[in-house]
């Protein structure tokens, strides 16, 4: 098979199923920041909750109606990243590798190092990671590891995501201060590749959001001109699996209740990794505030199914803004918020064979 391509055999099997995604090229740099106020460390992807969010806010400041419970219409998933060499060339989109699969036994130990330092999967062998095949039995699979964390056959450029860390100073606005140095990173994009994202729903009401946002930019250091990117529409195909009992989570994901939540974690299979969700509040004068916190499922997280055969999206969207007192609202000089600052938690769940 050249290519990673999948055999007859495997896919006669499958169900193909088409998704739509949006392609972001980013035209500056961009740092994409971890709630940890850590300048020096930038991410190299951006959770779906904060992407919907930019998108919401952008909606807000052209005067759109956001519904009341936040949801546009639509479900997105994290952005994952691509490789593609030109403009005219295809490209190579990964997907995270699943915290739950089949593992050989493998003797050689720098071989297991390799295969656990990978964190992306191309399209192809995320198809037969979810349709139950067990990778690296095979020596050409894990000669397929690229940069350390990306498994494809198919030829990429040497760390297509660079990270670039340099000196930055803040100066007080007031001059009374001893200017203060810091690092920042930088990550930038090499030749035509991006950030790409899947999409379920009506688009309609997201893409005006879309065209705003590609000149607001995303992540820090936005009024330098950091983050701007230029974005177009395409498709991609995954054959999923049939008769799975096991969903894999593409978004970040907060379950609606905990009943739903029992009976995804009922099953010996279930594997999964959270983050905490907040940080400061971006809108003035309400910058000096913190956002709620809540605790989300990261992608790549496989739960029990609710659904045997097809794509669903499950979750909720939370209210963040925070309750705050009227001594502080007086000692800040700043009216009580009167707008909600939603987080998207639906999430799109693929089956997965475990």
């Amino acid at each position: 098979m050249e290519n990673g391509a999948l055999s007859a055999e495997f896919l006669i099997v499958l169900g193909m199923t088409k998704f739509s995604i949006y392609k972001l090229h980013f035209t500056t740099p961009v740092h994409l920041g971890d709630n940890k106020d850590d300048y020096g460390i930038s991410l190299k992807t951006v959770q779906s909750d904060a992407f919907y969010a930019a998108i919401t806010s952008c909606l807000a400041k052209l005067g759109e109606t956001i519904p009341d419970d936040g949801d546009l219409g639509c479900t997105i998933s994290s952005l994952f990243p691509f490789y593609q060499k030109d403009e005219k060339s295809d490209s190579v989109y990964f997907l995270p590798k699943p915290l739950r699969q089949a593992l050989p036994n493998l003797e050689n130990l720098n071989d297991a190092k390799k295969i656990k330092n990978v964190s992306w999967l191309d399209i192809d062998y995320f198809s037969k990671v979810i349709n139950g095949e067990i990778l690296f039995e095979k020596k050409e699979d894990i000669e397929d590891i690229k940069n350390k964390e990306y498994l494809t056959s198919f030829e990429i450029a040497d760390d297509f995501i660079i990270s670039k860390v340099s000196p930055r100073v803040t100066i007080s606005r007031v001059g009374d201060e001893d200017a203060k140095p810091f690092y920042m990173d930088r990550i930038y994009f090499k030749d035509f590749s991006g950030l790409y994202f899947i999409i379920e729903g009506k688009t309609e009401l997201f893409e005006k959001g879309m065209q705003l946002l590609q000149y607001e930019g995303i992540g820090t250091d936005r009024n330098v001109g950091h983050g701007y990117f230029e974005y177009s529409r395409d498709t991609i195909e995954v054959p999923i699996p049939k008769n799975s009992e096991m969903a894999i989570s593409l978004s970040l994901f907060i379950p609606e209740d905990k009943i739903q939540l029992k009976k995804m974690l009922d099953g010996e299979d279930i594997a999964y990794n959270f983050i905490r969700r907040g940080g400061w509040i971006t809108t003035p004068p309400y910058n000096q505030l913190r956002k709620n916190f809540i605790y989300a499922f990261l992608p790549g997280s496989v739960f029990v199914s609710l659904e045997t055969e097809k794509i669903f999206v499950r979750g909720k969207i939370v209210n963040l803004k925070p309750s705050i007192s009227e001594s502080i609202t007086q000692t800040l000089g700043i009216e009580p918020i009167q707008h909600s600052i939603w987080r998207n938690g639906k999430s799109i769940f693929i089956p997965i064979k475990v």
